[in-house]
């Protein structure tokens, strides 16, 4: 019998996972998102012609700016049905996934009646591929599995 990870390398499914939470301490929305390395160097390379070597010793020195523009183009965050601004503060690995995160600064939740979520991350690439956002935030849960047809989710607040 094979061990359940023998097949990890070779991954049939495209999923990508955000966890979105509130830092009371920082005023802001705290975003991290984790998407398999294959998938995000496939789609650097198909959208803008760039090879990033993600992970590698070879990685490009221009691959955080790749990222960064990618995740703006496909990734965005309104409260209150306006778009509002994100940093993205970085990035590290964690086996075969890259681990983004993104910060949303100066966030007053008491002004806050709804956050959106707009995420469609890979799915210019792959027909299946599917983003599942949590938000975790005042004390509500909510998770949304978003694909190419429905790309938005929102927590009302």
């Amino acid at each position: 019998m094979l061990p359940l990870f023998a097949f990890v390398g070779v991954h049939k499914f495209y999923l990508s996972v955000t966890n979105i939470d509130y830092s009371e301490k920082d005023k802001a929305l705290q975003i991290t998102s984790r998407i398999f390395i294959d998938d995000f160097e496939k789609v650097l390379q198909e959208r803008y012609d760039f090879e990033a070597k993600l992970a590698t010793e070879s990685e490009s020195q221009d691959a955080d700016a790749f990222i960064e523009k990618y995740l703006k183009a496909k990734f965005a965050v309104a409260t209150n049905g306006k778009a509002v601004p994100y940093t993205f503060i970085g990035k590290k690995y964690d086996t075969d996934v890259v681990v983004c995160y993104i910060e949303v600064p100066k966030i007053d939740l008491a002004e806050i009646e709804s956050i959106q979520i707009e995420n469609e991350i890979l799915t210019d690439l792959f027909d299946e591929q599917q983003n599942i956002v949590h938000f975790k935030i005042d004390g509500k849960k909510k998770s949304f599995v978003l694909v190419k047809s429905n790309t938005k989710g929102m927590l009302n607040l």
